[in-house]
C-alpha cells in the first residue's frame, strides 16, 4: 500500500542573531526533499543576499498589493519598520503534495499560520543559550549601528516573550546538536498518527489477517 502522509509546514522562529537561518540551511543540505519558503520583504538586501533565493525583495506598493489580494499566508512588520510576508500559493501546494516546507518567520507570523492551518503547522522556537550570547552574536555580525542593535534586542525580547506559543524549543548552543534536534522534531512529526492515513493501513492489515485466518 502507498505511504500517504500529509504535508508539514515547519515554522522556525527565534530572535535575530540566534542562528536559526544557519540551522535551517544545515537541515536543507542534509535533506533535499525539504522545500524552503522564500519570504517577501520590503527591506533592503544585505550584502550577498540574492533576490528570489534568500528573499523576494519588493517595494512597499508591491507588498501592499500582495497583502490586499490575499496572496500572503501571513505578514508582519518587523523591528517597527520592515514588512515580511509568506507567499500563500507555494505553501498550500507543498501541503497538498504531502511535502515539508520550512518557514523562517517571527512570532507574529507563526501565530497567524497556526490560526489558519492548525496542527498542519509545526512551530519551533530557536533560543540562545543566554542573553549575553545573543548580544555577542549580534555585535559580531557588525551589520547594524548601535541604534539598530537596540531595536533588534528589543524585538528579540518580544520574540522570547512569546515562546510559550511554540510546540518545540531548541537551544542553539552547539550547531550540530541544534540541527540534530530540528531533524528529530521533523522525523517525529512525519510519523505522527494525525499525519498518516492509519485507517487505510489498519483496514489493509485486518483484511490480510482475516484472509490468512480463512486459509488456515
Amino acid at each position: 500500500m502507498s505511504d500517504c502522509r500529509s504535508g508539514i509546514l515547519l515554522v522556525v522562529s527565534g530572535p535575530s542573531g540566534v542562528g536559526k537561518g544557519t540551522v535551517i540551511r544545515a537541515l536543507l543540505e542534509s535533506n533535499r526533499d525539504i522545500e524552503l519558503s522564500v519570504s517577501c520583504t520590503t527591506r533592503v538586501p544585505r550584502t550577498g543576499e540574492r533576490d528570489g533565493e534568500d528573499y523576494r525583495f519588493v517595494s512597499e506598493a508591491e507588498f501592499e498589493q500582495l497583502r490586499e489580494s490575499g496572496q500572503l499566508l501571513e505578514w508582519a512588520q518587523v523591528h517597527n519598520q520592515d514588512s515580511y510576508g509568506t507567499p500563500r500559493q507555494p505553501a498550500e501546494e507543498a501541503l497538498a503534495a504531502g511535502h515539508t516546507m520550512v518557514l523562517e518567520i517571527d512570532y507574529q507570523g507563526a501565530k497567524s499560520v497556526r490560526e489558519q492551518l492548525g496542527e498542519r503547522a509545526v512551530l519551533v522556537f530557536v533560543a540562545p543559550p543566554s542573553w549575553q550570547a545573543l548580544i555577542d552574536r549580534l555585535a559580531k555580525r557588525r551589520t547594524e549601528s548601535a541604534e539598530a542593535l537596540k531595536v533588534r534586542l528589543a524585538s528579540a525580547r518580544r520574540e522570547i516573550g512569546n515562546m510559550e506559543m511554540y510546540d518545540y524549543v531548541i537551544l542553539n548552543d552547539e550547531l550540530g546538536e541544534a540541527v540534530a534536534s530540528l531533524r528529530a522534531i521533523l522525523k517525529a512529526e512525519q510519523h505522527a498518527i494525525t499525519r498518516f492515513d492509519w485507517q487505510q493501513l489498519q483496514q489493509a492489515l485486518l483484511d490480510q489477517a482475516d484472509e490468512a485466518a480463512g486459509e488456515a
